[in-house]
C-alpha cells in the first residue's frame, strides 16, 4: 500500500472525523473541560457501542495513529489489523494499538460492547516521576502479541478500573485532579503487563524480517538513545548499511530511522524537564549533548518552545 493511502491520525479530532458520521459528538457530555496548551497531551475514553452508532464505513482503511490505543471487548466480535497482523477478537479481550502502529478496522459486529482509552505520549509522560516507559509495556512492541484473553473476574477488574478513570476525567477541575487521573491509567497500564506476563505464550510471535528489524531497531534505540545519537550508529550495530536501514523503517513505519532516535531524546528531556528539579545545563549533560545552546535548538525545532518555556507551561 502507497503510504498516501494510509490516513495519519494525530489526536481524538483526527478520529472522530474518520471514524464517525457526526464529527462533532462528545466522548461524554458530562466532563469538564480542563484546557490545555499544545503539547500537553489528550485523553479520551468512549464506550464502543456510542462508537458503533455513528461508525462510518472504514472497514480495511488503512491508518497510523500518533497516540496510545487501549480496548476492551465485553461482547460481540471484532476484526482488526494491526501491523501486518490480522486478528479476530472475541468478549474477553482486551487489546493495544501503539503509537505509529498501522491499523485498520476491518469489522465491528452490531452487538459490539465495551470501552476504548486514547491518549498520547505527552499525556502519560506528565504522570508521575520515575515511571515506567510507554514503549517497555509489551503490548505496545512490535515483536509482541498485541492482546490479553482475560478471566471473568480480570474483565470486572478492568471495566471497574476503566469507569474509575473516566470518573475521574469527567469531575476533574483542577491539574491535581488530572494528575489522579493519569495516575489512574498508569494503574490499567501495568494491571495489564501484570497479567499480559503471565499468560504470554513461549511460541515467539511471526513477524516480517523488516517487522523484525524495525523492532529491534526500537528496541536498540530505547537502549543506546542517550550516547548513540546516529543512524549510522545503529546501522552498525545491526550489522547494515545506514541507507538500508532507513529505508526498512521508513517502509515499516512511515518514518525515517532519525525520527524515532529523536523523538526519544524528546521524550527523555521532556520527562526531566516537568519531573526533576536539574536545570536545563543538567539535562543537556545527562543527555550528551555537546553544548546547552545546541540542546536548546534541538528542543525548540522538535516542539516548538525552549525548555524553559516547556517546563513553565507544564507545571503543576
Amino acid at each position: 500500500m502507497r503510504q498516501s493511502e494510509i490516513k495519519e491520525l494525530r489526536n481524538e479530532q483526527d478520529f472522530k472525523d474518520f471514524y464517525l458520521n457526526d464529527s462533532s459528538a462528545s466522548f461524554c457530555e458530562e466532563c469538564n473541560d480542563i484546557t490545555y496548551t499544545h503539547g500537553n497531551g489528550f485523553l479520551e475514553i468512549a464506550k464502543l457501542e456510542d462508537l458503533k452508532k455513528e461508525q462510518k464505513n472504514i472497514e480495511g482503511k488503512q491508518t497510523r495513529r500518533k497516540f496510545y490505543s487501549i480496548i476492551l471487548l465485553t461482547e460481540g466480535e471484532i476484526h482488526e489489523t494491526i501491523g501486518h497482523q490480522s486478528y479476530h477478537f472475541t468478549p474477553g479481550t482486551i487489546y493495544f494499538i501503539g503509537e505509529n502502529q498501522l491499523h485498520a478496522v476491518e469489522y465491528w459486529s452490531e452487538n459490539v460492547k465495551g470501552v476504548i482509552c486514547m491518549f498520547d505520549a505527552d499525556y502519560f509522560l506528565l504522570c508521575i516521576k520515575h515511571q515506567i516507559k510507554l514503549n517497555q509495556f509489551p503490548f505496545f512492541q512490535m515483536n509482541q502479541e498485541p492482546f490479553i484473553k482475560l478471566l471473568e473476574r480480570e474483565v470486572q477488574m478492568m471495566e471497574h478500573l476503566f469507569w474509575k478513570l473516566n470518573s475521574e476525567k469527567c469531575q476533574k477541575t483542577t491539574f491535581n485532579d488530572d494528575l489522579l487521573t493519569r495516575i489512574f491509567l498508569n494503574v490499567i497500564l501495568l494491571e495489564a503487563e501484570r497479567i499480559y506476563n503471565k499468560k504470554t505464550s513461549e511460541n515467539a510471535f511471526s513477524l516480517s524480517r523488516k517487522d523484525q528489524l524495525t523492532a529491534e531497531f526500537q528496541l536498540l534505540v530505547n537502549q543506546h538513545f542517550m550516547n548513540k545519537k546516529l543512524v549510522a550508529d545503529y546501522a552498525d550495530l545491526l550489522h547494515m548499511h545506514p541507507n538500508h536501514l532507513n529505508d526498512v523503517i521508513k517502509e515499516v513505519t512511515g518514518f525515517p530511522a532519525s525520527h524515532f532516535i529523536q523523538k526519544q531524546l524528546i521524550q527523555e528531556a521532556k520527562s526531566r524537564l516537568i519531573q526533576t528539579r536539574d536545570t536545563v545545563s543538567m539535562i543537556a549533560m545527562e543527555l550528551n549533548f555537546t553544548d546547552d545552546s545546541y540542546f536548546g535548538r534541538f528542543f525548540k525545532k522538535q516542539t516548538g518552545v525552549t525548555p524553559l518555556q516547556y517546563r513553565k507551561n507544564h507545571k503543576h
